[in-house]
């Protein structure tokens, strides 16, 4: 079994305590998004930045140019990271950061998947539904599988509640060769 890497769980870990030690997370999480998606949208960036080849100065360098309107600490992370080798992992750490300050704020993630578009009053309907069954604030984000015929699956947390006709189907299925008809 392939260990789990845990140093982006590690780096947000140390940007957390940092937030709440100098209450700027929200300063945090716009900086760690930002570095995120301007590293995965310059794929010539992150070669860059990863090559081992290219000696360090020049790295921190570029990351300094390209990094240098984010606040400080979020640089001095990034610049870390381009210095351990690990500069690939900062989007995972973008990521564990939002989760750390999502439950701070006692918000759970979800995600809705239809065969068609949401409205915005079915998203709004369904997000309040949800934070009724939850008993928090939700945060949900919207797919669209046309795979599904109908209905909604819906992810919240480790939570999967399957709506949709094709799931219905699939069970109706089970239940006939199962002989529980």
């Amino acid at each position: 079994m392939a260990k789990r890497d845990s140093a982006p769980r590690r780096y947000a870990d140390a940007a957390f305590e940092i937030a709440d030690r100098d209450d700027t997370f929200e300063r945090w999480r716009r900086d760690l998004d930002e570095a995120a998606r301007e590293l995965e949208a310059d794929a010539d960036l992150m070669t860059v930045l990863a090559n081992p080849a290219l000696p360090l100065d020049q790295r921190r360098t570029v990351a300094e140019r390209v990094f240098g309107g984010l606040s400080g600490p979020a640089r001095n992370l990034v610049l870390l990271l381009v210095q351990r080798g690990r500069i690939e992992q900062l989007p995972r750490v973008a990521a564990e950061f939002r989760r750390l300050d999502d439950l701070r704020q006692g918000i759970t993630n979800a995600t809705a998947t239809s065969a068609a578009p949401l409205t915005d009053t079915e998203v709004r309907a369904l997000t309040a539904r949800l934070e009724q069954m939850t008993g928090g604030r939700i945060a949900l984000q919207t797919q669209v599988d046309e795979g599904l015929l109908g209905g909604l699956v819906v992810r919240v947390g480790d939570r999967l509640i399957d709506g949709s006709v094709r799931g219905r189907l699939e069970r109706l299925r089970n239940q006939i060769t199962a002989g529980a008809l």
